[in-house]
């Protein structure tokens, strides 16, 4: 039986973040939910995953909780559960930037359908892509502009790159909404003038347009590592590392002393024993199962 993958996410004040942890722990175990949940003072960060039927008791019984009623969530269907556990945690930020940002000062939210208008139109705008370097990589819209980041707390130190933009109308957007909401309040407080974010993200646009302008595959922070959002082309941008083919899958090197985030074809995946090199093809200290995401990379931003 097919589950599904549902992230969410609220900038909103809550004022007894341990409580709120506790209660949703409680809730999605008993619900046979695994996933991850940040809570903190600035709002809720989360995705999590189990069979269609209790994700709609979970939503229910978040919504209850009236700073929340009007959270959206997206979904996307997945063969297997795509969290190995469930991990519900307090944080200060629920999404790592590091400094303080006013969040009353985000962007309008542009709609997937009026930013796919307004390339139609060959609009003069700016497509600023605000998620991390691994993801960028094999995936991006169309001429989008990508800073290099290694983590979205590098941003700020980025943006001195894009000044000559102060004035251009641009578009903030990464996977689910979250980032490039602070980010564009981040860059409003810097002095940019026209800036707009992407609501719902790159995963709201590619359910709702698929094969226009996204290009390759979406990095998501959980065990499948890219999926799809393009019905034709399923490629990844990535070429695989170790022929120069055309990327197909996204993984971590199987020997778990490297464990290196890599692309590579499905043959590549094959004679090297879902390995990044010969020599960590041979190594003893094996993944037992086909578990996909690094610790390095698995905190959650969407």
């Amino acid at each position: 039986m097919k589950q599904v993958v549902s992230s969410f996410y609220k900038y909103t004040a809550i004022e007894n973040s341990e409580k709120l942890k506790n209660k949703l722990f409680k809730l999605c175990t008993s619900l046979d939910i695994k996933g991850r949940i940040l809570v903190g003072k600035e709002g809720i960060n989360g995705s999590v995953c189990g069979y269609q039927e209790n994700i709609e008791k979970f939503k229910k019984e978040l919504k209850k909780i009236s700073s929340f009623s009007g959270m959206e969530f997206k979904e996307q269907e997945t063969q297997k559960n795509a969290f190995g556990r469930l991990y519900v945690s307090v944080r200060k930020e629920i999404v790592h930037l590091g400094l303080d940002v006013d969040l009353k000062n985000t962007a309008r939210f542009l709609a997937p359908k009026e930013l796919k208008e307004l390339l139609d139109k060959k609009e003069d705008i700016v497509l600023l892509d605000t998620r991390n370097n691994y993801e960028t990589k094999i995936g991006r819209f169309k001429n989008a502009i990508e800073l290099g980041i290694e983590n979205f707390r590098d941003f700020p130190k980025k943006i001195s790159q894009i000044e000559d933009y102060k004035n251009k109308k641009i578009v903030t957007y990464c996977t689910g909404g979250i980032r490039c909401e602070k980010a564009s309040a981040l860059l409003i407080e810097n002095g940019f003038s026209n800036v707009s974010q992407l609501k719902g993200g790159i995963l709201n646009f590619g359910k709702e347009f698929p094969d226009t302008y996204w290009e390759g595959k979406c990095f998501v922070f959980d065990e499948r590592i890219a999926i799809n959002l393009n019905r034709k082309d399923k490629g990844m941008l990535a070429a695989c590392e170790l022929c120069g083919k055309n990327g197909e899958d996204y993984i971590n090197c199987h020997n778990l002393d490297c464990d290196r985030l890599f692309s590579c074809c499905d043959e590549c995946k094959t004679s090297f024993n879902a390995s990044c090199s010969e020599e960590c093809s041979s190594s003893p200290n094996r993944r037992k199962k086909n578990i996909s995401q690094s610790s390095k990379q698995s905190k959650p931003s969407f």
